[in-house]
């Protein structure tokens, strides 16, 4: 098992980074999991849909999946490289869950990490760099994001930064914390 995190700011390049990484595997197939659900109302969002479609090898396997990630993640096999894009897209598809419900699937979704056979790349954004968000749901998303990717990084082996079109690898450069508590 060998989980790989690439966090950074939107439009920096993080997806594009982790595409590179999930090539750099070569033999290994690739499957790609996209979080992000479709929606015909809104072009913009298709637009970028469609980018990170276009820019994906026509050899990558892909599965869309909103809500069971570990679900998906746990039919993983020794030999395969999985890449999912994003955390963030797919905690606000959950964010309605009360918060005894969202420990239990990030429970799930780090044992699924830590037991998978494969090596799997996740790509998450970072979205607490700013002001508090000034409502609830806001602030709920971006404190949820934060400790996911804490938590997400003190297992993995290799936690990237991608910012200004520069990857920084951090478990190189930095210090790992102190893990903590839920």
């Amino acid at each position: 098992m060998a989980v790989t995190l690439v966090t950074g700011p939107s439009r920096s390049g993080k997806s594009e980074w982790a595409e590179y990484l999930a090539q750099g595997r070569s033999p290994a197939p690739v499957i790609y999991v996209a979080t992000a659900q479709r929606r015909v109302d809104d072009a913009e969002w298709q637009a970028r849909i469609d980018q990170h479609q276009q820019r994906r090898p026509a050899e990558w396997r892909a599965i869309e999946e909103p809500v069971a990630l570990a679900a998906v993640l746990s039919t993983a096999a020794a030999g395969e490289c999985w890449l999912v894009d994003a955390l963030g897209t797919w905690l606000a598809n959950l964010l309605e869950q009360e918060e005894t419900e969202w420990q239990t699937t990030v429970a799930d979704l780090l044992t699924v990490l830590q037991q998978t056979p494969a090596e799997v790349i996740l790509v998450a954004e970072e979205t607490g760099w700013g002001i508090v968000p000034a409502y609830p749901a806001g602030r709920l998303f971006r404190d949820r994001l934060g400790a996911l990717t804490r938590r997400i990084g003190a297992i993995a082996h290799t936690v990237y930064l991608v910012t200004g079109g520069y990857a920084l690898d951090l478990s190189r450069l930095g210090v790992r914390l102190p893990e903590q508590g839920g």
